[in-house]
């Protein structure tokens, strides 16, 4: 197998966008279009890979990070320029360059293999990707000889009217014999009405020298779409979604809505995980099997454990265990890690806090800033009062503790193994194990009283 390189044009702001942030960096699935172009081209296993970079170069280079060297394109003079910007790192390199477009999300790392692998069965110097288009209107046609290589690309606007009943189209990918490609775009002039030097160029040049062209017809139209403008960006979206969707319901998940669900990418979901309608699994999410999530509940970042039931609640950069029940209208904070055998019932808000097995948090409490111990039982309205104005403090609640409801626990606070808190109390002082705390008034009844002023009122 040929050395493999890969170039990604990056470099444009996308006007038609009509936003500030740069084209590339729109995420699709929740991750910028240019980063899933990266993801799918690291499984070819490219020697070199180069982002030319040019509007927001600053921001686009800080989210590649080291996925890809990137080089600097000053003005945008055109693609074949842009691919030229990569000369001084590839042009005395043997083998095959591929060059992608930024703004292509959805070719998959089995498409780009395949372009390659035929590329290099082929023998040529240059291998055009392409697929059919259902509507080919505006796309260059594919035009094949009898041999059926190509003959050339022809634009849809210089297409005679049986070109125009092609429906083979140019996806604007492509793989070059590396030392050909930079060869011929020094050949590539700029001689047209925008003034620019154009990548499809060199293949009508390696055509007239006499080189092998080919081309790789991708079955799925979808998977080569660019996005340009924000309808195409829902387009593509969609699309990401129902790929990603299908791939999770082959691999053993029920998705009871497939077209009301939306799960990223980065998401690992285990067989017989069923997921209700109107939930969403973002970012580096982990769901362990037999776990049913929703309907309408966010998790983002999580590893939630098995035979455990969230629904109709958010949980965010949080470790859940097997076993637990959470919600409806639960909200599960940054850095939460709850145990085994938990009840997190509605209304309860858990936040950077160590929740042990077996407890129960059944509703309306607040738990920020704690260590909650096993088999513990917080009363409705329990608050762990963790912020003095300026900094936050801890409240440790250990083992087999109950705490009754409307219960304020000030910070910093322990209350100890095996002890009762009075519902209505305000601790503020530590509870030493296997006690009793009570903070309250002490009742006072006025018999008679309301008889008293009733009598009053209708004097």
């Amino acid at each position: 197998m040929a050395n493999r390189f890969a170039v990604i044009l990056a470099a444009g702001q996308g006007t038609r966008m009509k936003s500030n942030l740069y084209k590339v960096l729109h995420p699709v699935c929740g991750r910028p279009m240019v980063q899933h172009v990266i993801d799918q081209l690291k499984p070819v296993n490219p020697e070199q890979m180069i982002t030319v970079v040019g509007h927001g170069a600053a921001k686009v280079t800080e989210l590649i990070g080291e996925d890809s060297q990137t080089v600097l394109q000053e003005e945008q003079l055109g693609t074949g320029h842009a691919v030229l910007q990569a000369e001084d790192l590839l042009n005395s390199q043997e083998g095959t360059t591929i060059v992608v477009c930024g703004d292509t999300p959805l070719i998959t790392s089995e498409t780009y293999e395949a372009l390659f692998a035929h590329h290099e069965a082929k023998g040529a110097k240059a291998t055009v990707l392409t697929a059919g288009a259902p509507d080919p209107a505006g796309y260059g046609r594919i035009i094949r000889n009898s041999d059926g290589e190509v003959a050339r690309i022809v634009e849809h606007k210089d297409a005679s009217d049986a070109e125009l009943q092609v429906s083979e189209i140019n996806t604007g990918t492509y793989c070059f014999d590396n030392k050909a490609l930079f060869e011929a775009l020094h050949r590539v002039s700029n001689d047209n009405a925008q003034g620019e030097y154009y990548l499809p160029d060199v293949v009508e040049i390696l055509q007239n020298q006499g080189d092998r062209v080919s081309a790789y017809q991708t079955a799925d139209f979808d998977e080569t779409m660019g996005i340009n403008d924000r309808v195409a960006l829902a387009r593509a979206e969609k699309a990401f979604k129902k790929r990603i969707n299908e791939y999770h319901m082959r691999n053993g998940v029920t998705l009871i809505d497939p077209d009301h669900t939306y799960i990223e990418p980065g998401a690992v979901i285990e067989p017989d995980v069923l997921i209700q309608p109107g939930s969403s699994i973002k970012g580096e999410t982990t769901i362990s099997q037999n776990t049913e999530i929703g309907p309408y509940t966010e998790i983002d970042d999580c590893f939630i454990g098995a035979d455990s039931l969230v629904r109709q609640s958010v949980a965010e950069d949080s470790h859940i265990g097997d076993r637990v029940q959470i919600g409806p209208y639960a909200h599960i904070r940054p850095e939460a890690s709850i145990g085994d055998d938990v009840k997190v019932g509605n209304f309860v808000e858990v936040k950077r806090s160590n929740v042990g097995n077996q407890t129960k948090l059944p509703h309306l409490s607040y738990i920020g800033d704690a260590d909650v111990g096993r088999r513990v039982n917080l009363g409705s309205g329990t608050v762990t009062v963790n912020y003095d104005g300026k900094e936050k403090h801890l409240t440790t609640i250990e083992d087999d503790a109950f705490i009754g409801c409307n219960t304020n626990l000030v910070a910093p606070i322990t209350v100890g193994k095996g002890s009762y808190v009075a519902a209505g109390s305000t601790i503020t002082d530590k509870v030493p194990e296997n006690s009793l705390a009570i903070a309250r008034e002490r009742q006072t009844t006025k018999e008679g009283y309301a008889s008293r002023a009733k009598n009053q009122e209708e004097d």
